[in-house]
């Protein structure tokens, strides 16, 4: 029975801090856009019409070969 005079108080804490982290995570818009990641992941992203220097694609977007570099 004595546990109870503990446990409540660490319960009290828990759920004060769980109460802080979500309102501090609505005040910070982290709610503000739930469904755009999951349709963006779904969609390809545009081509860009530059590319990056590190791509080493070829012309027709094939990796090139690594034994036909000397």
């Amino acid at each position: 029975m004595d546990i109870i005079y503990l446990l409540i108080p660490i319960a009290i804490i828990l759920v004060v801090l769980a109460l802080s982290a979500f309102f501090w995570a609505v005040k910070n818009n982290q709610f503000e856009d739930l469904e755009g990641p999951a349709h963006r992941i779904l969609f390809d992203e545009p081509e860009s019409s530059t590319k990056h220097p590190a791509d080493k694609t070829t012309p027709d977007n094939t990796v090139p070969d690594k034994r036909d570099n000397p």
